[in-house]
């Protein structure tokens, strides 16, 4: 990553753009990280951010859908000038969940921005969900006017460990 596209994204205009960002790399890599970072600079040019483990939204999602509230967590997520997905690659999703999260994403779509963290390339998102057509909906969504970051590499926790000892 650039200096220069580093700075592009701290200016938060790929928020105002209705641009997603979708991190993929190997775990310790700094993913959170950095959407933490992005997320406090956006709240600091006073925009709404929703920052959830995508785990427990879709636990949220399906929780709220049960007890008659869906409606209002929706508007809650769709009010948010940026939604934060982390995590979507630990904990593969039942039908039932990945619809709710894929209507999420797709209601969002070029209204509002998401940053998505995964451990996984795309190809495997299958493993995630369990409709095949649902997955190169929500990968195509996810990617039209985004910026889709390599960010593999090793784990600079691992790196961290080692230097100290």
């Amino acid at each position: 990553m650039t200096e220069t596209f580093f700075n592009e994204l701290a200016s938060c205009k790929f928020i105002t753009d209705k641009k997603n960002i979708v991190m993929i790399g190997n775990p310790g890599r700094g993913k959170t990280h950095l959407t933490i970072g992005l997320g406090l600079k956006a709240c600091s040019q006073g925009l709404n951010v929703l920052f959830k483990n995508a785990a427990t939204l879709s636990t949220e999602l399906a929780e709220a859908r049960d007890n008659y509230t869906l409606g209002r967590l929706e508007k809650r997520i769709q009010k948010a000038d940026l939604l934060i997905l982390d995590e979507l690659s630990y904990i593969s999703f039942n039908r039932y969940q990945s619809e709710l999260l894929f209507k999420v994403v797709s209601e969002r779509s070029e209204r509002g921005s998401v940053i998505v963290t995964t451990n996984l390339p795309f190809s495997q998102w299958v493993d995630l969900f369990e409709n095949t057509i649902m997955v190169a909906a929500l990968v195509d969504r996810l990617t039209f006017k985004s910026y889709v970051l390599d960010m593999n590499g090793e784990s600079y926790r691992l790196e961290q460990t080692n230097k100290s000892h």
